[in-house]
């Protein structure tokens, strides 16, 4: 197939047979459930309907939101809801820590919200979590899933001085496509903020894009070779699913087999780990990646 073409594809009228989601079993998922549900525990995996929730908690995996619920920027692709965010809560460094503790978390997942309302863009509130984490959970290990902090280096500084085991940053789709699936973010910029952070010397950093936006294979490539050239050792790719009818359209659904192909395409460019699937989401087998 030319690398000029879309992806292959099947109509995106109805959802394939390979994105079927298995319902979460297992005694360890049942456990973590049930602490979910008696301390009123806040999880990205519950609030996001996560297809991969059952065997990511049976592996001692979770993911956290902080800074809200409320984001600043109104991605054409993004569920979380979009406004004028709440007061920052001071509390929720300890907050998220004890959670982890209930739920006995080995490995945790720290995504949040941009702030673009607050001076700092929430980097102190990062920092003071990545701590608190720490303080509490000493054997669990952290995969901090970042926000671009608009490029500041004071601001990306705060997580790097708390040096998470892995630092992420999602690139989210190709360069053509940026514009109108993030809007306010820079494909430059974001290269830029990955290439930072291994600059100063976090020894993992990781990306993410999804697909069925639009994008060519030839632009994939390209994606995934711009993510080498900046030093990233894991990347991510999955499906992109339209959360609601306001959002952007699903224009493909990639096929098994070209996942399978921009998994060793991204192995020969040299990534440490590649994780490429259609349910494949951020967070996903993140426990492996400390390795």
């Amino acid at each position: 197939m030319s690398t000029e073409t879309v992806n292959s594809v099947a109509p995106p009228k109805s959802k394939p047979k390979w994105l079927r989601v298995k319902l979460p079993t297992g005694k360890k998922y049942t456990e973590l459930r049930g602490l979910v549900n008696k301390y009123d525990l806040h999880t990205i995996c519950t609030s996001g309907s996560c297809p991969n929730m059952g065997e990511c908690w049976s592996e001692g995996t979770a993911t956290f939101m902080i800074l809200g619920n409320i984001c600043t920027r109104s991605c054409g692709f993004c569920g979380v809801k979009t406004g004028r965010p709440e007061t920052v809560d001071w509390e929720e460094p300890e907050k998220v820590a004890r959670s982890i503790k209930l739920m006995k978390i080995k490995h945790a997942v720290i995504t949040s919200v941009d702030r673009d309302d607050i001076k700092d863009m929430g980097s102190i509130i990062w920092g003071e979590t990545v701590k608190a984490i720490r303080r509490m959970n000493p054997e669990t290990t952290m995969e901090t899933l970042i926000p671009d902090f608009q490029g500041v280096e004071r601001n990306i500084d705060r997580i790097v001085a708390v040096a998470p085991e892995v630092v992420s940053h999602n690139m989210e789709t190709v360069r053509r496509l940026t514009r109108e699936v993030r809007i306010q973010a820079k494909y430059d910029r974001s290269l830029e903020v990955l290439r930072y952070l291994k600059d100063q010397g976090i020894n993992r950093t990781k990306s993410g894009i999804m697909l069925g936006l639009g994008e060519t294979e030839k632009e994939v490539i390209e994606t995934l070779e711009d993510l080498r050239k900046n030093n990233v050792d894991v990347v991510t790719i999955g499906q992109y699913l339209q959360p609601s009818k306001k959002h952007l359209p699903v224009k493909q659904f990639i096929t098994p087999d070209q996942f399978q192909k921009y998994e060793t395409i991204g192995k020969e460019l040299g990534f440490r780990h590649v994780e490429s699937s259609a349910l494949v989401r951020s967070s996903y087998k993140a426990h492996k990646h400390i390795d």
